[in-house]
């Protein structure tokens, strides 16, 4: 497992209060919490986080433990707590300067298999994100914005894995707050203040996300709300335009597509999208998806073909992470919604074929719901056992633990189809018994 490695900016009090006068017993504890910069207090709080993790229940190290280490008065913790240090510090116990007990012949030796299932188990529990947090240990700066940064990545990589809407909320949740938490404790310029408000209002829309994926709405619409006046204090347009466009996306899951038009528009008349076509694009597609479910046809025609003009301008600029969705597959998805919303299931199945055949492979979520989305716009074009085969596709691409709400309406749809159908098929039978798990 890769050491999570904690940085500050002003050093606390850390393990050098060890080598001066004072007796340092345990030098290599001192010297890699030297190197780390992670003074007493922090190493104990960082080990009770890792402790919970393991156990599910908090730890209770204390700064006072800490100190019993540095002296040599505790020569070798208890398992939990040498394992979590070996985590939090990126070393090996007896490297910390540890000194293993020694064991009775008549005891077993350890067992390294069993060291291996307890530190997978750890593993297993959480999706592991490096801490960056900077605390109140003075002023922040453009590296604590990166650290802050990564963890956003690596929340985005997990959330496109298909790793379930509820962790990856938790997790967007954390994070958001101990950057705002970081923010209130500690001094920063004004565009490093800025740069963390416009992170946290994404990190926070990425949570509003992962509700609207667990058919959550009315929580997407807190954390969408929190959002917006962290965007507002970023003062930046591409951060206000991220939260619109979660904005639409939780009007549309809540059937209220006026005002889905309405944060449309803000979408397309934003400055972002006014200077880069890529934005004005989805600002558009956006728009004629809330059009069409108005029974706006022309306006959500037109809509779509701006939509299409704009993404063609779009070039290969290196922009935010989020946005990076909407590539060449996403255009075609979002196209099938729109004619799937006006009726033409046989252009919306053409564009399902187009995203299906180039989404990108880590796209796991994205895959399922849209084989979903492929089945029911088979069903009714009444090709009933071809859906079925795409709808058991789906099925196995996202199980019914993944939490992903929209992928299993999608195919409690096509179920619904296949019944009123009346279909006596064999293979539309057989699938509408072993999909009754999606309803």
């Amino acid at each position: 497992m890769t050491p999570v490695i904690f940085t500050f900016t002003r050093v606390p009090e850390v393990a050098q209060n060890y080598r001066g006068g004072m007796p340092q017993v345990n030098r290599k504890l001192a010297d890699r919490m030297e190197e780390l910069v992670i003074g007493q207090a922090e190493l104990a709080r960082q080990l009770n986080v890792e402790i919970e993790l393991l156990t599910g229940k908090l730890g209770n190290v204390t700064d006072a433990d800490v100190r019993r280490w540095l002296r040599g008065e505790t020569k070798w913790p208890q398992e939990r707590i040498r394992l979590c240090l070996e985590r939090v510090l990126g070393a090996r116990a007896e490297d910390l300067g540890f000194v293993p007990r020694k064991k009775s012949s008549a005891l077993p030796k350890a067992d390294p298999v069993h060291r291996r299932t307890i530190l997978n188990a750890a593993g297993s529990l959480v999706l592991t994100i490096g801490t960056s947090d900077a605390g109140d240990y003075g002023r922040l700066g453009v590296n604590d914005v990166r650290r802050f940064h990564q963890d956003y990545v690596t929340i985005l990589r997990h959330d496109d894995a298909g790793r379930g809407p509820q962790q990856v909320e938790n997790l967007a949740v954390e994070l958001a707050a101990r950057i705002q938490s970081a923010l209130a404790a500690s001094t920063a310029s004004t565009r490093v203040r800025g740069m963390l408000h416009r992170l946290a209002a994404e990190v926070i829309s990425t949570a509003a996300f992962a509700s609207i994926d667990g058919s959550a709405p009315q929580r997407a619409r807190a954390h969408l709300t929190e959002a917006l006046a962290l965007a507002g204090l970023s003062r930046d347009s591409e951060t206000q335009y991220h939260v619109w466009n979660f904005m639409f996306l939780a009007s549309s899951q809540r059937e209220n597509h006026a005002e889905a038009v309405a944060g449309a528009e803000v979408m397309k008349r934003s400055s972002i999208a006014r200077r880069d076509p890529l934005y004005a694009s989805l600002g558009h597609m956006r728009s004629a998806n809330a059009l069409a479910r108005t029974r706006r046809q022309s306006e959500a025609l037109c809509a779509l073909r701006d939509a299409e003009r704009a993404f063609g301008r779009a070039d290969d600029q290196r922009r935010p992470e989020w946005i990076r969705f909407y590539d060449s597959s996403e255009f075609e998805a979002l196209s099938s919604f729109v004619w799937t919303a006006l009726g033409d299931h046989g252009k919306a199945e053409y564009c399902l074929h187009r995203t299906l055949a180039s989404i990108p492979g880590e796209m796991i979520r994205n895959r399922a719901l849209y084989t979903a989305h492929l089945s029911l716009a088979q069903a009714r074009q009444g090709e009933f056992e071809l859906a079925c085969a795409t709808g058991r596709q789906a099925g196995l691409l996202s199980p019914s633990s993944s939490g992903s709400r929209r992928t299993a309406k999608t195919l409690a749809a096509t179920r619904r189809v296949l019944i009123a159908s009346g279909s006596k098929a064999p293979e539309v039978a057989e699938w509408i018994e072993e999909s009754g798990q999606w309803t």
